[in-house]
């Protein structure tokens, strides 16, 4: 499904609309239709309240397999198709917010480099108008972040998904900018990765390489196609540690590419180890042990300054949920 623009009556003439559709999967048993498009909408990139889905499901924003619903507690499963409309609640202003602290590996005049928590979104877009990591990044650095790129994402260069955390640079100056995304475009940086997942995979060691694309029908997942389709996507991996009994193994995982969900596309699909906590690629309420959080962290980063030219290595700590997972 395609996201596509819409206007309904009731909504604003002057605000913009839109209308996305989800799939509705990995439920156990029947669910409410608003307890059941949160997951998905967080999912699919829509940090919607389950209040504010409640009130476009009352106010006639969302159908159920083309028939138009109004009642919350409206039962849904597994394949049903759900279409939601909104309207796009992001500012025309990127505010500093002063609420959010980021831990600071380093910084300069020219770029930061912070440990991203886990559950906050990199930059603002649909769904997620404020609460971001460049909200919190206009106030620490006093409105200092590059504007070479889209003025909705001042001095991004990558991102982590919201449920990702880990090492991040944001660009301060423009030629850090333009120096950053040429070596990330350039698959000159080094990115490194702690997975822990269900399962084991058939070897302790390898290498992924293949072509990944937005799913043809669920449209919130990444996908491996067949060339010419899709992009290239490059992941080495190796076995850290594995507890048989358990059913889990930590991961090493460095990529040389940067597509979307690259990494919890190709241990599930690649190595059918998905990713323990993950809501698209895994089914969370079945694995176990539970963990409360995906199991994805972005442990190394390492680039070349790109004004001074100094070769620069970070490391993030290992989150606490993570701990358990090592082995002693």
């Amino acid at each position: 499904m395609t996201e596509e623009k819409a206007s309904p009556k009731s909504l604003p003439e002057n605000v913009e609309t839109r209308r996305q559709g989800f799939i509705i999967q990995n439920l156990s048993t029947s669910a409410r239709l608003d307890r059941a498009l949160v997951d998905v909408c967080t999912a699919g990139g829509l940090d919607f309240s389950r209040a504010k889905i409640q009130d476009l499901i009352k106010s006639g924003h969302v159908s159920v397999n083309g028939e138009t619903v109004t009642k919350p507690r409206q039962p849904v499963e597994n394949g049903d198709e759900v279409w939601i409309e909104f309207q796009d609640e992001f500012p025309g202003e990127i505010l500093p917010d002063s609420s959010i602290e980021l831990p600071v590996l380093f910084e300069d005049d020219d770029l930061i480099v912070i440990d991203k928590p886990h559950g906050i979104v990199v930059h603002p877009g649909s769904g997620n108008p404020d609460g971001t990591v460049v909200n919190a990044l206009l106030h620490h650095c006093d409105g200092k972040l590059s504007r070479a790129a889209d003025p909705d994402r001042p001095g991004i260069v990558h991102r982590l998904d919201k449920d990702t955390s880990g090492c991040l640079v944001v660009a301060k100056s423009d030629p850090a900018y333009h120096g950053l995304v040429e070596q990330f475009s350039g698959r000159e940086t080094r990115k490194t990765y702690l997975a822990v997942v269900a399962g084991r995979p058939g070897s302790e060691e390898g290498r992924i390489e293949n072509r990944i694309s937005r799913h043809p029908v669920h449209r919130q997942k990444m996908t491996v196609l067949e060339a010419p389709a899709g992009k290239e996507a490059i992941t080495e991996f190796r076995v850290l540690h594995s507890a048989e009994n358990s059913g889990w193994s930590l991961l090493e995982c460095r990529i040389f590419t940067g597509r979307t969900h690259q990494i919890r596309v190709h241990l599930k699909e690649n190595l059918h180890t998905p990713i323990l906590g993950d809501p698209i690629y895994g089914n969370p309420k079945k694995q176990k042990p539970k963990t409360g959080r995906l199991m994805l962290h972005a442990w190394k980063l390492g680039f070349r300054h790109p004004v001074t030219g100094e070769e620069m290595n970070f490391e993030s700590p290992v989150p606490e949920p993570f701990l358990r997972f090592r082995k002693d």
